[in-house]
């Protein structure tokens, strides 16, 4: 019998495009979608550059 415990499913992290399984990904749900890393190196990138694009959209209300 074939006990492949390696099937999961595989997902792209949305910063660095890696496949990591499903299982395993780091995910962080925002308004409109959940996002998907590969851990918190990748995370932290994300949300340092969705920081800086809050801030250029207030500066440009201004």
């Amino acid at each position: 019998m074939n006990n492949n415990s390696d099937n999961s499913e595989l997902i792209k992290c949305d910063v660095c495009l890696k496949e990591v399984p499903i299982s395993g990904a780091k995910s962080v749900e925002t308004s409109d979608y959940v996002a998907h890393f590969c851990g918190l190196d990748c995370y932290d990138k994300w949300l340092k550059k969705t920081d800086e694009e809050k801030q250029s959209i207030g500066e440009k209300k201004q």
